[in-house]
C-alpha cells in the first residue's frame, strides 16, 4: 500500500481514513457495515460469451478483515454460463478460456509484484 494517497471511507465505527493502493479503482462510495468489509478492487477483468459472463478477476484486499488474510490477493469468480453449444460454438467458448488463461497469468504477474513490494 502507498502512504502517499488515503481515502475517507464511511463505518459502523464513522469514517475511517486509510492507505490506499496505487493500483485500487474503487470509490469507496458505500458505507460499510463494519470495518472488516472496508477494501480495495483493482481493475476488473471479465470473461464474456454470447451476454454470458464467464469468469471475473481483479486484485483485491481487505486490510482488516477479520475471517481472512489482510494481504493483497486475486479475487475470482466463474460465472453462470449453462446452454448447449453447437462445436462452433465450444471452439470460441475454448478460444475465449485460452485468452482469459492470458489474462490471468498477467494479473498473477502484477499480484507477485506487489507482494514483493510489500516485502520490503
Amino acid at each position: 500500500m502507498s502512504a502517499d494517497r488515503t481515502v475517507t471511507v464511511q463505518t459502523d465505527r464513522g469514517p475511517v481514513t486509510i492507505p490506499e493502493p496505487s493500483w485500487c479503482v474503487d470509490n469507496h462510495d458505500q458505507v460499510a457495515e463494519s470495518l472488516a468489509d472496508v477494501g480495495h478492487r483493482g481493475v476488473e477483468h471479465l470473461a464474456e460469451f454470447y451476454g454470458y459472463e464467464v469468469a471475473r478477476a481483479e486484485l483485491a484486499q481487505y486490510p482488516y478483515a477479520e475471517e481472512t488474510g489482510r494481504g493483497i490477493g486475486g479475487y475470482v469468480e466463474m460465472g453462470h454460463l449453462a446452454r448447449t453449444l453447437t462445436p462452433g460454438e465450444l471452439d470460441e467458448l475454448a478460444a475465449l478460456l485460452v485468452d482469459y488463461a492470458g489474462t490471468l497469468r498477467r494479473l498473477a504477474r502484477q499480484l507477485s509484484t506487489l507482494k514483493a513490494g510489500e516485502q520490503q
